[in-house]
């Protein structure tokens, strides 16, 4: 199986901090369907530079231990298969810059965000968190609640996606890898304003001089960016 296209999923020391945990596994898309092979998957432990610490917080929801990362690899030292081209993940855009502080080029790298896609989806839901769509995707609530006992370990978090990226799929379907980058392109775009005095209004109702004004901003998220250029 190729690894050009790969579920990955990584657990940090801080909030937007370096990765302490990295796993993946290469998915294939065709008119089969989604396929994971569960027999490739990656997942390893990394160890923080010696002046750095777990923070408290974060190993709350991962709990990893500082002795769970002795004699492992530094942060520094992982890199994606040479292949890679297309990442997938929930809130995918942390994990990719999480990698990228180990000095993995992410330049060329495709994101396919399936949190972005599961609020097309399901518009409706009180939460898109990970745990939340694997208790609305599934057919065996126990086996549900078995499986998210060890979320936010990196290895099951990517199986808990591989399940929900494989009920979008369905949804939309989609045969072809390129095409699932394309709808999570189109999901990312923004259908209401995120911020501000206008913030929940429909962009096609935003008026035009605030919208020539915050098109003028350097540092305006480029998704929403696009969808403002595409409201007029």
């Amino acid at each position: 199986m190729s690894f050009s296209s790969l579920i990955l999923d990584t657990e940090t020391h801080r909030l937007n901090g370096n990765p302490i945990e990295i796993a993946y596994a290469p998915i294939q898309l065709d008119q089969r369907g989604l396929t994971v092979n569960e027999s490739l998957i990656y997942d390893e432990y990394f160890a923080l530079d010696p002046d750095t610490e777990i923070q408290l917080s974060s190993m709350a929801i991962h709990h990893i231990l500082p002795q769970d990362l002795i004699g492992k690899p530094n942060f520094r030292e992982f890199r994606l298969p040479q292949d890679t081209i297309y990442l997938i993940g929930h809130n995918i855009d942390y994990d990719i810059q999480a990698i990228a502080r180990c000095g993995q080029d992410v330049r060329n790298i495709k994101p396919i965000c399936t949190l972005a896609l599961a609020r097309y989806v399901w518009p409706n839901l009180d939460s898109h968190s990970l745990s939340t769509l694997s208790y609305v995707i599934s057919d065996n609530l126990e086996q549900t609640r078995q499986q998210l006992k060890n979320a936010h370990n990196a290895k099951t978090d990517i199986l808990l996606t591989a399940n929900l990226l494989d009920k979008i799929i369905q949804h939309y379907q989609i045969t072809d890898i390129e095409q699932l980058y394309q709808q999570s392109q189109q999901a990312r775009l923004p259908q209401f304003m995120p911020f501000g005095k206008y913030k929940g209004t429909p962009l096609t109702q935003v008026p035009i001089d605030y919208v020539q004004w915050l098109l003028r901003q350097n540092d305006i998220d480029p998704y929403l960016r696009q969808a403002l250029e595409q409201s007029f």
